[in-house]
């Protein structure tokens, strides 16, 4: 399968370690195709309504490799009780229907439990409007679950473990659903 891990900020480095974390732990598996998009790398223009394609350079680049995964891992930090602008404006920049039929699964990144509830009504909202297949648990990280090298924290690292399993679990079961409809039409 092709997957997709976003690391959804221009700032900070929490949100990297873990989605990096992540793309080490699916990359021992050596069974998938990975990319990795963080966006600090990338000088994304503002969205204006163009098609993706239109955009060119690094940004059509990353568009086109979100377009054409099977999986995607969205990371993101939690700032002000909301995603960052980065991230929506890669979700802006994308076509209204860019996630369907792709397995999408989250990892946040926060300060506080209070905005726990962010990625149910911001994150979550925005990708059933994109038509994603949405796994519906995410791993949620703190900042004292983190230390100088990356994540310090046992069970976030099997909540990890987990969420990658589940998200894959549910891709491929997603795909053989596709391919039975596909099937029932005979030609």
């Amino acid at each position: 399968m092709k997957a997709v891990i976003i690391s959804g900020s221009v700032v900070g480095s929490k949100t990297r370690k873990a989605t990096t974390a992540l793309r080490e732990k699916i990359e021992s598996l050596n069974a998938h195709d990975i990319e990795y998009i963080d966006l600090k790398n990338y000088d994304m223009p503002f969205s204006d309504g163009r098609n993706y394609l239109d955009y060119g350079g690094s940004t059509t680049e990353a568009l086109t490799k979100i377009m054409e995964a099977d999986v995607v891992f969205i990371g993101t930090p939690i700032f002000q009780a909301s995603i960052p602008g980065p991230l929506k404006n890669l979700f802006d920049l994308l076509p209204p229907d860019a996630f369907r039929n792709k397995t999408v699964s989250m990892i946040i990144t926060a300060g506080s439990l209070r905005h726990y509830l962010v990625p149910e009504q911001q994150l979550k909202p925005i990708l059933s409007y994109m038509k994603a297949d949405i796994v519906p648990g995410y791993v949620y990280i703190l900042d004292q679950d983190f230390g100088t090298e990356g994540i310090e924290n046992d069970d976030i690292l099997l909540r990890l473990d987990a969420l990658m399993d589940n998200t894959f679990n549910n891709a491929e079961a997603h795909q053989a659903v596709l391919d039975k409809f596909d099937e029932s039409f005979g030609f």
